[in-house]
């Protein structure tokens, strides 16, 4: 499975240190795409075909690390592409999104948002691998 992350915008410091780390820890655990984009619009048009589409939303749903994990784990099973998106700073509605996932009930700026979905697909991963995860 390829998980795709198609992002409103591009990430500017400090944020862009810390999202070339977590795309390095994770590239010994899954294929890993980083699209941006400039604006709402081309979103759709990157998305790729047949794949699962998670939008990022305060509304989604709100899981635990574990239950990310499974998740995760359901998409590999089902072979579909998984792709993440992120909306830009006034956020962003898709009607082909087919789950919606909340990061919690706070509002992070966007290119925070970024990092912590890697962090937490990265940790998602070593779940899965049955790997420490906490530290």
């Amino acid at each position: 499975m390829r998980i795709v992350v198609v992002a409103v915008g591009r990430v500017r410091a400090p944020f862009a240190d810390d999202i070339a780390h977590y795309t390095k820890l994770l590239s010994g655990h899954t294929a890993l795409d980083l699209i941006e984009v400039r604006e709402d619009e081309g979103v759709e048009r990157r998305i790729p075909e047949r794949a699962f589409v998670s939008l990022l939303h305060e509304r989604g749903q709100a899981l635990d690390s574990v239950t990310l994990s499974r998740f995760l784990e359901d998409r590999r099973m089902s072979r579909r592409d998984l792709c993440f998106v992120v909306g830009g700073p006034f956020g962003l509605e898709l009607d082909r999104a087919d789950h919606r996932l909340s990061l919690g009930p706070m509002t992070l700026p966007h290119q925070l948002a970024r990092v912590v979905l890697l962090e937490q697909l990265f940790r998602a991963h070593k779940i899965l691998k049955g790997e420490p995860y906490h530290h």
